[in-house]
């Protein structure tokens, strides 16, 4: 039983060099709090494609108007979101957070069995419909926003903070250890889901994600408080970091707007622009510093990590993987939901094989060269993907695709690990939350690209034609990244 959870855990000697002052038990704690919350969201991510598809049969519109909803909501507050988590002490965040979220989808989860249990209401009552189908998808969206500020607050936060002073291996461990926590998630949670959809019923699956959150927020509010309450590191960041926003913020933020003045006033004056213009462009950045989102991209386009970031980021724009559209398109192709969520979790099992995996690699190359070879190695498991197109059996192209998806996780959870220690090791203790935000925001937008193509092209049966054009879009900007690194501008 110790082997087990030792091996579940991540657990080794780096482990026990945790100082008194980081007991290990609290360290647990704050594994457990993120295991409840993480839970949750991932019920809820992959139960809601099932959800749409059968509200809206034969058509992913209801998905993909979702997936745009939740993804616009992340692009346009993810900045906003990472600067709250910057301003606001940690118990505010974390109060606020654990309140929206459980309420938030215990809405979503009474809307949409409400829309479950009235199948024609879309005919008898399509006002009432589509307030309902609005209503699901402002409480996902809120839902999922409220999970961003707690992963802002646990991942780049906490766990640099905690790891602080102790031996460098600690946050590598610690970053695999939160790692196998979100995709064990994913490999349970869709399972769970899975099997009660099929075996039950939809409805009973919302049920049940309804009440989950209702019993969950309680252990997770105790667990994550006392992390907080029991480990003085974390205490005393929070102070240097109220000290820091109150004397030195408006500082930073100033030479923020002052720097992109310049670079943008240095490409005009090879136009020889008057004095006057340039007093206007001076005028019109400062205006748009003011806007809560402006000032936390400028930040983020100032750090050394802005290539792996943006490279991270393009992964997003694409189908290929277990969200919304596609486990719709696998639903309406007559896979079973049970077998969906196997599948799901055969695919976080195998990104639990690359968290394992990313420390070996990252000890004996750099934190570079390991993300380098990661993406390399997802591209060549995606050709199966691409081979899928073209076979006319629709039951052979579902598996092709499926097990082409879960193989390329191998490389695809290396890379993220890969560009999130660079995110940490690079960007300043008074970025990193800011820096966060908008990474996610970035992300969410090319997400929400790859949504407005399935809106587009709503029909299931053309859907591999997205997943085509998708790649060709995403290997060509990744073409374009390694081009770059060769320079050396790629990071560490």
């Amino acid at each position: 039983m110790e082997e087990t959870r030792e091996s579940l855990l991540g657990h080794d000697n780096s482990m026990h060099q945790f100082s008194h002052q980081n007991p290990f038990s609290l360290i647990l704690r704050l594994y457990a709090g993120h295991f409840l919350a993480k839970w949750g969201a991932r019920m809820w991510e992959f139960s809601v494609g099932l959800y749409m598809i059968h509200v809206w049969p034969d058509s992913l519109l209801l998905a993909a108007v979702y997936g745009v909803v939740e993804n616009a909501s992340k692009a346009l507050f993810g900045p906003i979101i990472g600067k709250w988590v910057d301003r606001m002490t940690y118990v505010q965040v974390l109060q606020l957070w654990l309140l929206t979220q459980s309420l938030s989808f215990i809405v979503a989860g009474i809307t949409v069995t409400w829309l479950l249990d009235n199948s024609g209401l879309r005919v008898s009552g399509f006002a009432v419909f589509v307030s309902l189908v609005v209503l699901t998808n402002v409480s996902g969206a809120v839902g999922i926003l409220s999970t961003l500020a707690g992963t802002i607050l646990i991942e780049r936060e906490w766990v640099v903070v905690i790891s602080r002073g102790e031996p460098p291996e600690v946050l590598t461990n610690m970053n695999s250890v939160i790692r196998r926590i979100d995709l064990s998630c994913k490999l349970f949670a869709p399972v769970a889901s899975g099997f009660i959809i099929s075996f039950v019923s939809l409805e009973a699956s919302a049920v049940t994600f309804s009440l989950w959150n209702v019993i969950s927020v309680w252990l997770q509010y105790w667990l994550l408080k006392s992390v907080y309450d029991g480990i003085p590191a974390l205490s005393e960041n929070e102070a240097r970091r109220q000290e820091r926003f109150e004397q030195i913020f408006p500082v930073e933020e100033s030479s923020s707007i002052s720097t992109v003045t310049e670079i943008l006033l240095s490409h005009e004056g090879s136009s020889s622009a008057s004095e006057a213009e340039h007093s206007w462009i001076h005028s019109a950045i400062e205006r748009l510093s003011k806007v809560a989102f402006f000032d936390a991209w400028i930040v983020y386009l100032r750090q050394d990590v802005l290539l792996p970031g943006i490279a991270l980021s393009l992964l997003y724009f694409t189908v290929l993987g277990f969200g919304t559209l596609m486990t719709a398109t696998l639903e309406w192709k007559g896979i079973p939901a049970y077998v969906i969520g196997i599948m799901r979790g055969f695919n976080a099992a195998v990104g639990i094989a690359a968290i394992f995996l990313y420390p070996l690699l990252h000890s004996r190359i750099s934190t570079l060269r390991t993300g380098l070879w990661s993406i390399w190695m997802q591209w060549s498991f995606l050709l199966l993907c691409a081979a899928s197109v073209g076979i006319q059996n629709s039951n052979t192209s579902a598996w092709m695709l499926m097990w082409g998806v879960v193989a390329s996780r191998l490389g695809l959870w290396m890379f993220d690990l890969s560009v999130m220690q660079q995110v940490q090791d690079q960007v300043p203790d008074s970025d990193r939350c800011i820096i966060g935000g908008v990474q996610k925001s970035l992300e969410s937008i090319l997400s929400l690209l790859s949504y407005a193509m399935g809106i587009i092209i709503s029909n299931p049966k053309n859907l591999l034609e997205s997943y085509f054009l998708v790649r060709e879009v995403e290997h060509f900007f990744h073409v374009k990244i390694r081009g770059v690194s060769r320079h050396g501008n790629y990071g560490r």
